[in-house]
């Protein structure tokens, strides 16, 4: 069983916003390159096997200043990326709601299996996918030590899977800026997918 540390990319100028980002790339803003450093500094002398994050750039910068302090080689994987949120990418939630009048409060309300329009994702998709991705990491890391630096909806899709909650409470489970949530993994009675 291996031993996840997730850990959500830095703070953005969109996140100040409320403004979706979804899959587009947007960069860490000087608090969240701050907030990097310091998640850096406080894991120094902590021992992990691999470093592995989305490549979407807000994710990549907070993994790069882990893995320069941790000295790690940084292994980047796509599946890690955000849930595509189709038409509603760099929208903020009020914008959201006048130009998709109740769609919001639907994907509030069962979040697993609403898709955004534009061609957006599923979180079941999403966590499908993420689960692959961390399927594969934990198995050539059986014993362990694993740092993921990944988004906020990715990860609390992960957190729910690891502690056996439907994800129907996600949103119970968005984990702060460049903070560490430890989990093992493979959870209990989970399997991976095929």
């Amino acid at each position: 069983m291996s031993e996840l540390w997730l850990v959500r990319h830095g703070e953005t100028d969109w996140n100040r916003e409320r403004r979706l980002m979804g899959q587009l790339d947007i960069p860490l803003n000087a608090e969240g390159m701050r907030q990097a450093a310091g998640l850096a500094a406080s894991l120094q002398g902590q021992p992990f096997d691999v470093l592995v994050s989305s490549e979407l750039l807000r994710a990549r910068q907070t993994a790069e200043t882990l893995a320069a302090a941790l000295n790690l080689p940084l292994h980047l994987d796509p599946r890690l990326r955000e849930e595509h949120l189709g038409a509603w990418q760099g929208l903020t939630i009020d914008e959201i709601q006048a130009r998709y009048p109740g769609q919001w409060e639907q994907r509030r309300a069962a979040p697993p299996d609403f898709r955004p329009p534009g061609g957006g994702e599923t979180i079941a998709e999403m966590a499908a996918r993420a689960c692959a991705a961390v399927d594969e990491i934990a198995a050539a890391h059986p014993q362990g030590r694993v740092l993921v630096v990944s988004h906020g909806i990715l990860i609390a899709a992960l957190l729910c899977r690891a502690n056996n909650l439907p994800l129907a409470r996600i949103f119970e489970h968005n984990p702060a800026n460049a903070r560490a949530e430890v989990v093992r993994w493979p959870p209990a009675g989970h399997r991976s997918q095929p």
